[in-house]
């Protein structure tokens, strides 16, 4: 990567392109989970507005271009829940992810006994990338309400 590589706040300002990439990157879930009922794909521009403001978001940008973006928040029993972790998918497989997990997993508040991600039962690549960061995987579970079936990823905090 080049030395334009960047890792900020997530602002406002940064919402239309947000939504972009998240549309891309989930289209690939999409297909890899055999299922179009992913909220990402159905978020608005308020929706990602809303969420961004309630949760600790980063974007990550190369030479302007919002390539990547993370989500993280605090949850019960001590739990930080790392979430929306993408890549540009013509960036993917470069440890740009693994680097935006590594980034939300430094931010977790003192006390956080550990970290917490979902990912589509079928996103094999997004579960073998996780596991490279060290998360162990649930066995599947149905969506409650329909939708993709799920698999936890969890990793104590060291």
């Amino acid at each position: 990567m080049s030395d334009g590589l960047e890792i900020t706040p997530f602002q406002p300002s940064d919402v239309a392109e947000l939504l972009v990439l998240q549309r891309c990157c989930w289209v690939q879930e999409a297909i890899a989970n055999d299922s179009l009922d992913i909220p990402p794909l159905t978020e608005t521009h308020d929706d990602i507005l809303r969420w961004a403001s309630q949760w600790a978001t980063f974007v990550m940008r190369l030479d302007g271009r919002l390539i990547g973006a993370v989500r993280g928040q605090a949850e019960p029993n001590h739990r930080w829940h790392i979430g929306r972790v993408m890549v540009a998918p013509d960036l993917a497989g470069r440890g740009l992810g693994t680097e935006l997990i590594a980034l939300m997993e430094s931010l977790a508040p003192r006390g956080t006994q550990e970290f917490v991600m979902f990912t589509g039962a079928g996103s094999e690549r997004n579960i073998r990338t996780y596991e490279r960061a060290g998360y162990t995987v649930s066995d599947p579970e149905p969506a409650p309400h329909g939708g993709v079936t799920t698999v936890t990823l969890r990793k104590p905090v060291r």
